[in-house]
């Protein structure tokens, strides 16, 4: 039985043609699939024609929409997307579409699909392979990898291998036989039935996103609460340390998080994660409306706080894996 694949495009370097102005997205979904032959029956739909670093909250908000309306007839939808905001994209419609029960795989290139050398075709090729799986969840699908969508971050500016899996095995890959599906996403409700599924796309976008340099100023945490942000992503050192000597970050975060502005710490380092338990100064950080990150990736930690600051169980929703995007303590 031939199985209906929706392909949503919104642009990217996958649909650039080159213009007196350089490259910039012009093709249809329609003109993308033109010449290439899939083992299954493609729904274009065009969504938006954007470069992706124009891809912002209120465009995930409508591709969140744009999915669900395709996946009420459709097997599986493909979303192709430029790479260098494809994974925060890919994060938000997890948390956005946490309990879907068909695949959503998100791809892109490196290079127009006009060009001679271009990732486009094989990309696409692949992508489509993975909305046929009988899995469920958001996933970014590029070169050979299939990527958890809360697990992905584009660690390459130009290599044709753009993305790695953060913390987290790939969900599949691709070889010379086929496609290997072997860690697919999770969705852990925290209330009603794991089959249960209503897509949650409102947002608070009032987040702010620091990295923390050694000398950074407590006046910088004022600023966020006078400046009427509700949300803070801290990029901390190591394990989630910052300094309190001469300049004291943890009793401005203490007073950022009494006025009841949510904070999340997570590590500069790429890899493993954040225990404010192991230092005195991560100790001192342990109250309430400040929360580990634990092993999620930035762009992780950013949409999903987003996204729980417009829902009714913020705190919980914070604290908990809903769709692998951290691990247990």
């Amino acid at each position: 039985m031939t199985k209906r694949i929706a392909l949503l495009a919104t642009g990217g370097t996958i649909a650039c043609t080159y213009g007196d102005t350089g490259y910039r997205p012009t093709l249809t979904a329609k003109e993308l699939i033109a010449g290439i032959h899939f083992p299954s029956d493609i729904a274009p739909v065009d969504v938006f024609c954007l470069d992706s670093s124009n891809m912002q909250p209120e465009e995930w908000c409508v591709l969140a929409q744009a999915v669900y309306d395709a996946a009420q007839d459709c097997d599986g939808v493909v979303i192709t997307h430029g790479t260098d905001t494809m994974a925060y994209t890919a994060s938000m419609l997890s948390f956005m579409l946490a309990g879907i029960q068909k695949p959503v795989i998100l791809t892109g290139a490196q290079l127009p699909i006009g060009e001679p050398l271009s990732d486009a075709r094989g990309n696409l090729r692949r992508a489509v392979a993975a909305a046929m799986q009988p899995i469920q969840g958001v996933y970014v699908c590029f070169a050979q990898k299939l990527i958890q969508g809360t697990r992905c971050v584009k660690t390459h500016t130009t290599a044709i291998d753009a993305f790695s899996s953060i913390n987290a095995p790939l969900a599949g890959f691709f070889d010379s036989v086929g496609i290997h599906i072997e860690n697919p996403q999770s969705f852990t409700p925290l209330t009603g039935a794991a089959g249960s599924f209503i897509p949650r796309n409102t947002l608070d976008t009032n987040v702010f996103l620091m990295k923390l340099i050694p000398g950074t100023s407590p006046e910088v945490f004022r600023f966020i609460r006078d400046a009427g942000y509700h949300g803070l992503v801290i990029e901390a050192f190591g394990l989630g340390g910052l300094h309190y000597i001469r300049r004291n970050l943890a009793e401005a975060l203490g007073e950022l998080a009494e006025s009841k502005v949510h904070v999340m710490v997570v590590s500069q380092c790429l890899y493993e994660k954040t225990d404010l338990t192991v230092y005195e100064v991560g100790r001192g950080l342990l109250r309430k409306h400040v929360h580990s990150g634990r092993d999620m990736t930035t762009e992780a930690a950013v949409t999903k706080l987003m996204w729980a600051l417009a829902q009714d169980n913020t705190s919980a929703l914070l604290n908990a894996s809903i769709v692998g995007e951290m691990k247990g303590e």
